[in-house]
């Protein structure tokens, strides 16, 4: 994009976010956003393409803490008045960047050079703050000629961001699935130079293949790309069919992504290289996976840790016994020793979560099954038996009682 539309955009109006919001509300309202416009839920919508265009070109800048504080400055500087011509057209003197001719124009790239210059020692300058942004460099004609290069040059793919949703077991134990998405590709007709097959685009006139041109507006000159080729440094005079001369086409592919093991709900996974193809032979974007979870009907997680709940006997919790339990690769044996109270919980290692350093645990809570209705002879017997167990089960109750209260 052009200097002038960088500084003109607001990209918290984008996300709908507050100048001093932080990254995670940033996070949050691009996501929301995200999944309200993407092109697969609102197919040939235009309006929703746009925006969700808008919103990702807001969150690339305002999510990385770096660009964030250079496009802020740039705003501060641009909207605060601290570059506005002066008396007769001018450029009023301020801060040792000296003053231009009634009504001479301002290359931008000559600004940020001077200020650079004048700032010695120091370094950077505002050469340095929107070199950062726009891929510039040093002042003067060399700062140009690099922009003219980087216009026309090879150009990285858009970042692409898709969702997936997984089952309990897939997440925990990873799996690979196979993504259907809808993104822009080269086109498969004349293979992303946007002319027709058998013929070839030539330089553009108007550029010289530089891929930008300048234009004056007050006190300033703009670099920006050109219009007759759309800052691709050359023209296609007979354009395909396919893609209207562009060379990139809407496409629906299907990728198989691996899904790492121990996947968390809401995780955002990064595959380099798997996003849209680049422009003029730059490297393709990266693709972004929302990981969906659905809960268990057994298990529950914590942290690298599973859990899961297994009701026992009253004749098994005072015997013991070993209960066989199921785990998401298999079975596993637990001993449960005579005396058994409910609510207390075994470890089984190694049979939780995988992660990068270890494998979780399971965490296995048995609570005591109490029969809803008895036969009367599981009543008598049951009667029998309590006579026989003269152990207090609540002894500090019961002094608590014979004392007259508590403490």
């Amino acid at each position: 994009m052009s200097t002038r539309d960088f500084i003109e955009k607001d990209y918290y109006a984008a996300l709908g976010v507050a100048k001093d919001a932080d990254a995670a509300t940033i996070k949050k309202a691009y996501r929301a956003l995200a999944r309200d416009l993407h092109p697969d839920k609102n197919p040939g919508n235009a309006q929703a393409e746009a925006k969700f265009k808008e919103a990702s070109e807001a969150y690339g800048v305002l999510s990385d803490v770096q660009k964030r504080k250079e496009y802020d400055d740039a705003r501060r500087l641009f909207t605060g008045g601290g570059f506005r011509p002066g008396a007769g057209g001018g450029f009023p003197s301020a801060g040792g960047y000296g003053q231009a001719g009634a009504g001479q124009p301002f290359d931008l790239g000559d600004l940020f050079g001077a200020a650079g210059q004048g700032a010695g020692a120091r370094g950077g300058g505002l050469g340095d703050l929107f070199g950062g942004l726009f891929g510039g460099g040093g002042a003067g004609a060399g700062s140009t000629r690099s922009r003219q290069q980087a216009a026309s040059g090879p150009a990285r793919g858009q970042d692409v961001e898709t969702e997936a949703t997984l089952a309990f077991d897939e997440a925990v134990l990873g799996v690979t699935v196979p993504l259907r998405m809808q993104s822009p590709g080269s086109c498969p007709t004349c293979h992303g130079s946007g002319a027709k097959p058998g013929t070839a685009p030539h330089t553009c006139p108007v550029c010289n293949g530089a891929g930008v041109t300048s234009r004056s507006q007050g006190a300033f000159a703009f670099s920006e790309p050109c219009r007759e080729c759309r800052g691709s440094g050359s023209v296609v005079d007979d354009p395909c069919a396919t893609c209207k001369g562009s060379g990139i086409t809407d496409q629906v592919r299907t990728i198989t992504v691996r899904i790492p093991a121990g996947v968390k709900d809401g995780q955002r996974i990064r595959l380099a290289g798997k996003g849209a193809p680049g422009r003029r032979g730059g490297p393709a974007g990266d693709l972004f996976v929302v990981v969906h979870v659905t809960g268990s009907e057994l298990f529950g997680r914590s942290g690298d840790d599973l859990t899961l709940d297994v009701p026992i006997s009253f004749a098994e919790a005072a015997l013991g016994t070993t209960l066989t339990v199921p785990t998401l690769d298999g079975t596993v044996s637990l001993k449960v020793p005579p005396g058994t109270s409910g609510g207390r919980t075994f470890r089984v290692r190694g049979r939780g979560v995988p992660g990068k350093s270890r494998t979780g645990d399971l965490l296995v809570t048995v609570s005591i099954a109490v029969p809803g209705s008895l036969t009367p002879e599981a009543r008598a017997a049951v009667e029998a038996l309590a006579g026989q167990l003269d152990d207090d089960p609540r002894p500090d109750v019961t002094a608590a009682v014979r004392a007259g209260g508590g403490a």
